[in-house]
């Protein structure tokens, strides 16, 4: 369930969990065991559909142990730079989860939810109720289209 902090209108936060999605496969195949998941809970993270993907702070993706995947340039507010990008990361909010790569923030930044995991998992910005709406994933509303 989504938790609101913050009495600014328009402003959604959310509670997600990020896992290391290899660690997730080496513990379901037996490998390692389930408490050697490499797995944060991270609590008010900002709702952001003008970020593209999920952006998370330097310790988190170190605390994950997740592999690089690149480097791109980004556009921010103040410019371009260029950001490093770090995949096989397990994400799960709301109830519903996927598989995303990540963009890596200084440390210490605050998280953000873009809008690529939103729309993958179908989650919407309720902006007046301050919460995350899930979309139906059944059925003829269905939010998932194959053309």
């Amino acid at each position: 369930m989504s938790s609101v902090k913050t009495k600014e209108m328009g402003k959604v936060t959310t509670t997600i969990i990020v896992t290391n999605l290899v660690d997730q496969i080496m513990a379901d195949r037996g490998f390692i065991s389930a408490d050697e998941i490499r797995s944060v809970t991270l609590e008010n993270v900002l709702v952001d559909t003008g970020a593209s993907r999920l952006c998370l702070p330097a310790e988190i993706i170190a605390q994950l142990g997740l592999t690089i995947a690149g480097e791109v340039e980004v556009k921010t507010a103040v410019g371009t730079r260029k950001v490093r990008v770090f995949q096989g990361l397990k994400l799960s909010v709301e109830g519903r989860e996927g598989t995303f790569n990540c963009v890596e923030l200084p440390e210490s930044e605050d998280p953000l939810l873009g809008l690529i995991p939103l729309e993958d998992l179908g989650l919407e910005p309720d902006l007046q109720n301050q919460r995350l709406r899930l979309l139906p994933n059944e059925g003829k509303d269905t939010y998932l289209m194959v053309f």
